[in-house]
């Protein structure tokens, strides 16, 4: 499972029936990628998603920047994220299938706030797009994710989809 995936995984494994703010379960079942990357969710609804990170040395690339892989996979965590819990609404689960991310402000440290918003949401596909903002409120990355919703049973890489339970 990708670690884009495993994040959209925690989305899924939430209750159904908790509150609209998932921010808290998630970040109590957050692996992969997101984990790693030390990647903080504030607010997750399939409404809108905003987490937070603070810039290590593990983020930054040799020239003492934040790698654009970080921004890239930070945009597509939060709309994946998003995507997953309008999508559950339907017995779905969602992949994403395309990231365009621009790199606006080189940013060496500090504390980064990324927030997607849906610009389209269907049965069939979602389009989402986020911006990332330094401290000073300064844009310094913003995406697009285009992502598919499919239904249980659909294959994904060698393996049947399937929504997992809140048990596990």
């Amino acid at each position: 499972m990708t670690e884009d995936a495993q994040t959209v995984a925690t989305a899924e494994k939430i209750d159904k029936s908790q509150a609209e703010n998932l921010a808290s379960q998630i970040n109590g079942r957050l692996g992969g990628w997101a984990a790693a990357m030390r990647l903080h969710f504030l607010h997750a609804s399939g409404d809108e998603v905003t987490a937070e990170l603070q810039v290590g040395p593990e983020h930054l690339q040799a020239y003492g920047i934040v790698h654009g892989g970080v921004y890239a996979g930070v945009i597509e965590s939060v709309a994946s994220v998003g995507a997953a819990l309008w999508a559950r609404r339907y017995n779905q689960t969602v992949v994403g299938v395309e990231n365009q991310t621009s790199f606006l402000v080189a940013t060496r440290e500090g504390r980064l706030t990324a927030t997607a918003l849906p610009l389209m949401r269907g049965r069939r596909t979602q389009v989402w797009q986020a911006k990332i903002t330094n401290e000073k409120g300064q844009t310094v990355s913003e995406g697009k994710v285009r992502l598919i919703s499919l239904d249980q049973g659909a294959g994904l890489a060698g393996e049947t989809v399937k929504l997992k339970s809140s048990d596990g």
